[in-house]
Formats: structure tokens, sequence, C-alpha cells
């Protein structure tokens, strides 16, 4: 099988999350990633914890499958390497405050013109333009700015971040986006683009409903719990022995869920329509849990399973890590030592394609400069 973006080679310049787990993605795509690293302390994420030994298992979840140089491009001589890479990739992601790699000689406007064939990924805090271009950020100040914390958290309490680093994790995921039209658009233009993503722009996009909503309502939506606010009954029901979400999307799968669940309420007008159930979702709330209090998750997941209605436990991340659908995708995989054992547990590749080898196995993530010998081999017999 030939994967799909054998024969792309990346400069991977970006460090820590958003840019590491877009090249990582890419990397899962058949790309080759050589990841250039500053000497010495290399991308910071090699010293976050938790550690197997000295290994971060953090750096390893997000730059497996990728080789390592280590270049300070502000010496002459790693100056002259990266000058001997460039000719040879198809695209350069880098994580950079705006105007530094300008300052280096490297921006997109220095190389587009020596490499007019070069796709360019930035993917910064605030972008490339805007008043704030220039500011730090980091996840959790991109997910307070746009909007999430507002509406994440118990119902009357302090704002709180999501549980993973969504504001990264998009910005990569729209990254991977954007090199792959930029793919598509050089085969038709001869031309590589600048693709610009920000940490701020990728929450503000993922916002769902709620920028609509504000504006048709003049009302921000805040925090609701685990209640979903367009829908009901969709959020977390307690039952004799944890918690299980059931989700109600439309008028025949409540009348299913009142089936199941012995609850004559499908034809009452509070709960007749799904604009009604939103309206008295608290009421409603309190009306299930009265049934589900008396029997165990495990019970109504089955029960709710046999009527076709969406649920599930709410599962601990070991738990998700054992979950059979999860291990049947090839979701958690190992990402090997470089002596080929096995050393971290990471998520696998979530696109599943023909003629991608969907393995549950990841080579290691490098060592710091690993790979500059095997590079400059390379860049010898290339010319």
């Amino acid at each position: 099988m030939t994967a799909p973006l054998n024969g792309i080679t990346i400069l991977d310049l970006t460090h820590v999350l958003a840019g590491p787990f877009a090249s990582v993605t890419l990397a899962g795509l058949g790309a080759t990633v050589i990841k250039v690293e500053r000497p010495l302390s290399g991308d910071d994420s090699r010293h976050m914890p938790p550690f197997s030994g000295d290994k971060s298992a953090y750096f390893a979840a997000v730059n497996h499958s990728k080789k390592s140089i280590a270049l300070d491009l502000k010496a002459d001589d790693d100056r002259k390497i990266f000058e001997r890479l460039l000719p040879h990739a198809d695209v350069l992601l880098e994580s950079s405050r705006p105007g530094a790699m300008d300052r280096l000689g490297y921006g997109w406007d220095d190389l587009h013109a020596v490499f007019p064939k070069l796709i360019y990924g930035s993917v910064s805090g605030y972008g490339q333009t805007g008043p704030d271009a220039k500011r730090p950020v980091y996840d959790l100040v991109a997910q307070a700015r746009g909007g999430l914390m507002s509406m994440t958290g118990a119902s009357g309490q302090a704002p709180l971040p999501a549980g993973a680093a969504v504001a990264d994790m998009t910005a990569g995921m729209v990254l991977v986006q954007g090199v792959l039209a930029a793919l598509i658009a050089r085969q038709k233009s001869g031309q590589g683009s600048r693709v610009d993503i920000s940490l701020l722009d990728a929450q503000v996009a993922v916002l769902e409903q709620a920028i609509a909503s504000t504006s048709a309502t003049g009302d921000a939506p805040v925090s609701t719990g685990a209640r979903h606010k367009s829908i009901a009954p969709c959020e977390t029901f307690h039952t004799s022995d944890g918690l299980v979400v059931i989700a109600i999307g439309n008028d025949t799968l409540f009348e299913k869920l009142c089936v199941a669940l012995n609850l004559p309420l499908s034809d009452d007008p509070r709960f007749a329509t799904n604009a009604a159930r939103v309206e008295h979702a608290r009421l409603l709330k309190r009306l299930i849990e009265a049934i589900t209090l008396d029997n165990t998750c495990a019970h109504w997941i089955a029960k709710l399973g046999a009527a076709g209605i969406p649920s599930s436990p709410v599962q601990t991340i070991d738990q998700v890590m054992r979950d059979p659908q999860v291990i049947a995708r090839n979701m958690i995989v190992d990402v090997l030592d470089r002596n080929g054992r096995p050393a971290f547990k990471a998520a696998g590749n979530p696109i599943k394609m023909t003629g991608l080898n969907d393995t549950t196995v990841r080579q290691a993530a490098p060592d710091l400069d690993a790979n500059r010998g095997e590079i400059l081999r390379w860049l010898a017999e290339e010319g």
C-alpha cells in the first residue's frame, strides 16, 4: 500500500503541541517529517512529565515517527545545513511568534521568492495579522479569550477549561487541513501557499451554535454543566453506581426513551417537542433520574442500547484505553523505543482510508539530533 502523503517531505520547526500534533498527523498519512530543534534543549515538551526513564510521554505522543536534527538557525554552519534541506522540502511548518522567522531570513516572503513551490504553514496564538498578533498565547489563554471557558463547568460556578488542550489540538487539526488544501492547490498552480493558523481562530471556529445563538437572542451562553444547550434530554444522569450520558436528538428517540424507562411523558406538552424539553430540562432531568437511580449504570446502558438510544457511561481514560470499540479501531497504539520495544501508549490515527496502513505500532520518538548523520548522508546523496 502507498500512503497518500508518501514522498512528501516536511520540515517541522514547531514545538510543544499544536504544530507537532499537525506534523505527527501528516506523518501518519505517509509524509517524512524532519523535526528541526534547538540544540541542547530541543522541543520544550521533551522536558514535560510524565517520564519513563528520561523520556517524556508527552513528547513521544506527538513526535513519534519523525526524524530529529538540532540546528541553531543563527549559526552559520547550521544555517547552511538548513538551507540544503529547503530545496527538498514540500512543506515547512513553524510556530514562532510572528516576525521571528523573518528576522532569521526564513519568513514566507524570503522563502517563497527562492522556493515558489514550498508550502509554508504557520501556527501561532493570534495569527500573523491583527493588533495582538505578536502577543504570547498558551492553550488556556486561547480557551479563555475564545469564549469556551465561559460555557464550561458547573452551572453558576467558576468557568473551567476543557479537560484536554482543545485550542492547541483544534489549531493542529486546522493546520493539517490547510496543508492538505495547499498541496492540492499546488498540483493545479505549481505554486506553494502560506497557511496562517491561530489558536484563537480555531477556538472561535468550533464554538458550535454559540455565535449564532448569541446573534439571534442577544444573550451569550453560560455554563450549564453537562447539559446540552439546544437539545434535551442530552446530559449526564445518575444511576445507582455512576453516571450515564443519554442524548436524545429528536421526538422519535424521546418516545423510545419513555418506553425504555416506562416514563409516560411523550404526550405531556411540557416535553412534546425538543424546544419544550429544553425549556423544562431541569424538571425532565429529575423525572428521569427518579428512575435511573434505581439501577446500575451497566443495566441502563444495556437497556438503552437495546432500544437504540444514544448513551454511554462516563468513562475514565484508563477505561477508554480498554474500550473494545476503541481497540478495534486501532486508536490505542504502542510507541516503540529506539530498541524496538513498546515504551509508551498513544492515540492512534483517526483517519481511516484505503491505502493507509492502520497499524497498532508507531516508530520511536527521536532523541534530540538523533538523525543528523542520516539526514546529512541523504543530503549528500540528493545533491
